[in-house]
């Protein structure tokens, strides 16, 4: 297991961290995620083991996109992929911009839901694409129908550009710039 490449507290949850996703180790562990009924947006419901493996393989190779393991106090407990949206995914479907990187995030199913838990990962996946200097703005593109993710979307400064026709789905393309991200966070620092 690599070390973390990003750690995050959370005033009320506690440590955060991402570390390098590794495709055959963690199979197991992300196909159980992906294929959960919450997970119906992530579009690999009826994916095998091997399946999400090679996916993450191929993601591993690509030279625009990757892939993260995330824990919660030192256990895995989210997925995060980042890739370059100019060049992955949104490729002639919007005007990208100098420093936009693209990003998706997916949190484990648990039995026992900590409140405000999926804020915390989004606002920690974000603070990690963020402390890349060279990153101006966030680019995402969930399903339309996602309502429970454009909600958290708008809570971490997320402004929504509009819907875009992808081959798989109707998405909702947003985009968050550092300034707005620090403005909708602010009020975690403690005063």
């Amino acid at each position: 297991m690599s070390a973390p490449t990003h750690r995050r507290h959370d005033p009320r949850l506690g440590e955060f961290s991402l570390r390098p996703l590794d495709p055959d180790a963690d199979a197991a562990l992300l196909h159980g995620w992906v294929t959960h009924p919450k997970a119906v947006f992530w579009m690999m419901q009826d994916a095998d083991v091997d399946r999400v493996a090679e996916e993450y393989r191929r993601i591993a190779a690509h030279p625009h996109h990757d892939a993260y393991l995330g824990c919660w106090q030192g256990r895995p407990a989210f997925l995060a992929e980042r890739y370059d949206p100019a060049r992955v995914e949104l490729v002639g479907l919007y005007d990208p911009a100098v420093g936009d990187v693209g990003m998706h995030f997916l949190c484990a199913p648990t039995d026992t839901p900590a409140r405000g838990f999926t804020l915390a990962v989004l606002t920690t996946v974000l603070d990690w694409l963020f402390a890349d200097p060279a990153t101006g703005r966030v680019v995402v593109e969930p399903d339309v129908r996602n309502t429970a993710v454009h909600a958290l979307n708008a809570a971490v400064g997320f402004t929504v550009v509009g819907p875009i026709a992808k081959p798989e789905k109707t998405a909702l393309l947003s985009v968050c710039t550092r300034e707005r991200f620090l403005a909708a966070t602010r009020r975690e620092a403690p005063a």
